[in-house]
């Protein structure tokens, strides 16, 4: 056990400058209250004073391990089954928790070599949905229909579009479909009436973004060939590194945690994490951790990702870095960076994995240190209230209603046309004169996923920031309603929000229901901007055009 504790404690290290003080004396003031014991017998006094069951009911993740040790042969037997039937792909139909762990899994481990690739679509744009289409043989494919609730829109709308697509194609569809969703949800008993080929019920006392480390990461994980095995035996290593009759100041984790709530008490917010290559895909799941997990009740962390590290002087004194390097990969440059940034007095963190399967360790560390966190912010770190009021809205902009005289009233979302390039400019103007210091710029892009629109929309984030000098995000709509989606409308009210969104050319009719993927992503964007506009959020909304390409152009003059 000592060779375990001390092992994942060599692989954190922290820089933290003025913080150090802060942050030991919030370790003893958590020994003292013997915080690590009540986290692990899931105590909800920690974060609330009043009863609260979506804390307790929440906390399953901390004793997942020997229950899906106990899973593994069956999903590596499954696995060896989907190998030798020659599938292609496994397209997984998900949002937010369901999504994020098998897209890192696929970007960071590769399909091993005659397993199928994983392809993630968590996107409603039709261009998105035609797209995996076009990229796949639909016959040689198997679709994961995941979601913990069972009534996840976005979700059911894929399964209806590609069911209908394989049924005039194989006498059984279902064989080649496969539900990940939690016990009883309306989505077993669909399954059950299509005959899907399998059905694994999660554990339900596990919110999803804490869920990589179960079914809903790792049947994926298992079909592109895995060792899923390694995976949960670095995340059970890090549990037991984190054990609860071990002194807070030497627990990984909650040393971590400490360091997250007494920057962000500090005015040191912006959690901006960078990583060697192979690494890369991983903090876009941390980044769905802490945003949602923490900002709420005006309070919160913003996590900062895929951010191409710049000298000191870019930066304010708002952030908080960390930076993760796999041993097998050095950059002189990035670590001349990192230096630079501590030099400068900025806390940086490092962490250092001795290989890839330590992913498991990491996600461990990250889910006990955002909830030390958000006991230190003085938040509930397992709910998620501000989702559903977007989803609510977008619910109603599906559903317009005409007054009595047949004309429509005059709508409260203002959109401003690419091209119209005085009055855009004005409120573009407008819009970053009023970012004060402390504040972060999000760019929301309900456009069609592709790696050119996030190299532009990228390049035109990271230039807002330079000129600026205050922190950036990007997020593809509206898979950050999952996870951004929550800090954006619950957390501090520092966000200026650059909404994009563009008129699809051709539509796909979503089968089985009354609307389209146009019509929905389009009301999914008016129900974000109005949530935001009820939070008293600043934010403009652009229309691009039917010409993507030209108003991406037009878009990054504005900057000129």
């Amino acid at each position: 056990m000592d060779s375990v504790k001390g092992s994942q404690q060599q692989s954190q290290k922290m820089n933290l400058g003025q913080l150090q003080a802060t942050v030991e004396k919030r370790l003893s003031i958590w020994e003292d209250q013997e915080f690590a014991r009540r986290f692990w017998s899931k105590d909800p006094t920690l974060w609330s004073s009043q009863p609260t069951a979506e804390i307790t009911d929440r906390m399953g993740w901390l004793g997942l391990f020997e229950p899906m040790h106990v899973q593994l042969k069956s999903l590596f037997d499954f696995a060896g089954e989907i190998h030798k039937e020659g599938i292609r792909h496994i397209v997984l139909l998900g949002m937010g928790g369901s999504s994020l762990a098998p897209e890192v899994f696929q970007r960071t481990f590769i399909n091993e070599e005659g397993f199928p690739e994983l392809i993630v679509l968590d996107s409603t744009h039709p261009g998105a949905v035609r797209a995996v289409e076009s990229a796949i043989d639909i016959t040689k494919t198997i679709f994961l229909v995941s979601s913990k609730s069972g009534t996840t829109m976005e979700t059911l709308s894929f399964f209806y579009y590609f069911w209908n697509r394989l049924k005039d194609k194989t006498p059984n569809p279902g064989h080649h479909f496969i539900a990940i969703t939690d016990p009883g949800t309306p989505l077993v008993q669909l399954a059950k009436d299509r005959n899907f080929r399998r059905i694994f019920e999660a554990q339900p006392d596990i919110g999803g973004r804490y869920s990589a480390l179960t079914f809903f990461g790792l049947v994926p994980g298992a079909l592109i060939g895995i060792d899923i095995h390694q995976l949960i035996d670095r995340g059970w290593d890090m549990a037991e590194a984190c054990a609860s009759y071990l002194l807070e100041s030497d627990n990984p984790a909650l040393m971590l945690g400490a360091a997250l709530g007494e920057a962000a008490l500090s005015g040191r917010d912006k959690v901006t994490i960078f990583t060697t290559p192979t690494l890369a895909a991983f903090p876009s799941w941390i980044e769905q951790l802490i945003a949602e997990s923490t900002g709420k009740n005006g309070k919160g962390i913003v996590p900062i990702v895929d951010e191409v590290i710049e000298q000191p002087w870019v930066y304010r004194k708002d952030r908080f870095f960390v930076f993760y390097a796999l041993n097998s990969e050095n950059s002189a440059q990035l670590n001349d960076n990192i230096k630079a940034l501590e030099g400068a007095g900025h806390p940086v963190v490092h962490l250092r994995l001795n290989n890839k399967f330590d992913l498991g360790q990491e996600m461990f560390r990250w889910e006990m240190a955002v909830p030390a966190a958000g006991a230190i912010l003085g938040i509930h770190p397992f709910d998620q209230p501000d989702v559903q009021l977007a989803k609510d809205l977008a619910r109603q902009a599906m559903e317009p209603k005409i007054p009595k005289g047949g004309k429509p009233e005059k709508s409260d979302v203002e959109t401003i046309q690419i091209e119209q390039k005085i009055i855009l400019a004005k409120a573009f103007d407008s819009l970053l004169a009023g970012a004060r210091l402390g504040d972060y710029i999000a760019i929301q892009a309900y456009l069609p996923p592709s790696d050119e629109t996030e190299a532009i929309l990228q390049e035109f984030r990271l230039s807002l920031r330079d000129r600026l000098k205050l922190a950036s995000t990007f997020g593809w709509g509206p898979r950050f309603l999952h996870s951004t989606g929550q800090l954006h409308k619950g957390g501090p009210n520092t966000g200026v929000f650059l909404q994009l969104i563009d008129e699809p050319v051709n539509d796909l009719p979503v089968p089985e229901t009354n609307y389209t993927f146009g019509a929905f992503i389009q009301a999914q964007a008016i129900g974000d901007y109005r949530a935001l506009k009820q939070r008293g959020r600043r934010v403009l909304r652009i229309n691009l055009g039917k010409d993507l390409a030209k108003g991406l152009g037009l878009l990054n003059e504005l900057l000129m």
